[in-house]
């Protein structure tokens, strides 16, 4: 496939980027490029090679959710800006 001043508008269009004249040709020829190279990867042969489906093989592992260490209700509320006896106030966000 070649792109022409014709697909890269489209594609311009698509990605909504404003593409000036003189621009034009280096980004034709530069779409080009990396095309032929993604032809290339179409001449590799890959019989036998598992599709990559994530980068690493670690799984996500999991812990308890433990409590440790708690911080005593008033001197997590020492240096609250406003604060009720027992609780952080915060600005009203929905109305």
């Amino acid at each position: 496939m070649k792109v022409d001043h014709e697909t890269l508008h489209k594609i311009a269009h698509l990605a909504r980027l404003d593409v000036r004249p003189e621009e034009e040709q280096p980004l034709v020829e530069s779409l080009n490029e990396v095309l032929t190279w993604m032809e290339q990867l179409n001449e590799i042969d890959t019989t036998g090679v598992e599709p990559l489906t994530h980068i690493s093989s670690e799984l996500n592992v999991l812990r308890e959710d433990e409590v440790a260490h708690q911080l005593p209700r008033e001197q997590a509320l020492v240096n609250a800006p406003d604060k009720t006896e027992q609780y952080f106030q915060v600005p009203k966000v929905i109305e």
